[in-house]
């Protein structure tokens, strides 16, 4: 164990120093979920029929969630770079703890993640949305953000050292755009047609989404929905701990094999 908290804190340090030698990278992925926060609540707000500041307090915390769930892309573009670049290989020659290096580049997207989401929660503050939920609720939320960012960069960790290239980890990075387009985190599940409404309350991202929300107090419950949808925060730490119980072991057992 202590071996494993030594290395892990080795990778970490390393990661960290990566970024931040890499500003323009950081600065893009902490813009972008700023620059679609303001066009959602802007452009989209004014055309649904949750208009003005009733629908950017239902969009922030679904933003928020979008935006943790980004950590598949960045855990797979960072891992797919590590192993085609031969950095990968050239840890593993050397006698750091298998489980080190996935575990370090985890725990360092979730630093930076932590400091990303103050300006995106400032920037909602700006815009109209408010906490109306106690405290401790809260922080129950942004505790719930933190764990589903770190489920998901153990997904992308995952994809990443499986990848054939960097290339194709682009790519299909760029395809996880789609999954918050299928949830609940910009528009209601209600006015979707039976069979999509189904999909995306299945949608592990609509269950954390609906659990920011309620803890927030920005929106109640949905009623009529799925199990993960109507339970959302016990459905929220079942979608991310089954995430990290299932890919943190296979990405260690991948790194070791590779």
């Amino acid at each position: 164990m202590s071996t494993l908290v030594h290395d892990g804190t080795a990778i970490l340090g390393r990661h960290l120093l990566r970024i931040r030698h890499a500003p323009a990278i950081t600065v893009m992925t902490q813009t972008m979920p700023i620059a679609f926060l303001l066009f959602f609540g802007y452009v989209f707000g004014s055309a649904l029929a949750m208009p003005g500041a009733g629908y950017r307090a239902f969009l922030v915390p679904g933003m928020l969630v979008a935006t943790a769930a980004n950590g598949v892309m960045t855990g797979m573009f960072q891992a797919a770079q590590d192993t085609h670049r031969g950095v990968t290989d050239r840890l593993r020659t050397m006698p750091v703890s298998r489980a080190a290096v996935p575990l370090g580049q985890a725990l360092a997207d979730l630093v930076t993640s932590a400091v990303g989401m103050v300006p995106l929660l400032l920037v909602g503050l700006a815009m109209g949305w408010r906490i109306e939920g106690t405290a401790l609720e809260a922080l129950g939320a942004v505790g719930l953000l933190l764990l589903f960012r770190f489920a998901t960069t153990w997904v992308g960790i995952l994809l990443g050292l499986a990848s054939r290239s960097e290339e194709a980890a682009g790519q299909l990075g760029s395809a996880t755009f789609m999954l918050p387009l299928l949830s609940n985190a910009y528009i209601p599940t209600d006015g979707m047609p039976g069979w999509l409404r189904t999909i995306a309350e299945w949608n592990p991202i609509s269950a954390v989404t609906t659990a920011v929300r309620e803890l927030f107090g920005n929106a109640p419950v949905p009623e009529g929905a799925a199990w993960p949808v109507a339970h959302p925060v016990a459905g929220a730490l079942l979608w991310s701990l089954a995430l990290i119980a299932l890919c943190a072991p296979a990405a260690v057992g991948r790194y070791a094999r590779t």
